[in-house]
């Protein structure tokens, strides 16, 4: 039940230029376990992506749509997939 994934999450809305990328990080390492990355995209959304356990990444969308995020998050698509691997820690990009 709770093996390791890859979560993908595109977040729409104002999210750029407002420390989304930072707050995302830094939760991403409270909630732990999980490695990866919070890049922006040139259409003004962020892209994140993170491995770890199915809860932990489930735990880091939960906040994604409905945490105390700065800016404004207008919605989020994810996709799930198998974990790649090749990350250090939880990157800003």
């Amino acid at each position: 039940m709770n093996e390791d994934v890859r979560l993908t999450a595109w977040v729409r809305g104002r999210v750029q230029g407002v420390g989304f990328r930072w707050f995302t990080r830094a939760n991403a390492l409270r909630i732990g376990g999980l490695a990866g990355f919070a890049s922006n995209l040139g259409d003004g959304r962020v892209q994140v992506v993170a491995e770890g356990t199915r809860e932990r990444c489930e735990e880091l969308l939960e906040w994604l749509r409905t945490g105390d995020t700065p800016g404004r998050v207008e919605g989020v698509t994810e996709i799930w997939d198998t974990p790649r691997g090749g990350y250090d820690g939880f990157a800003i990009r």
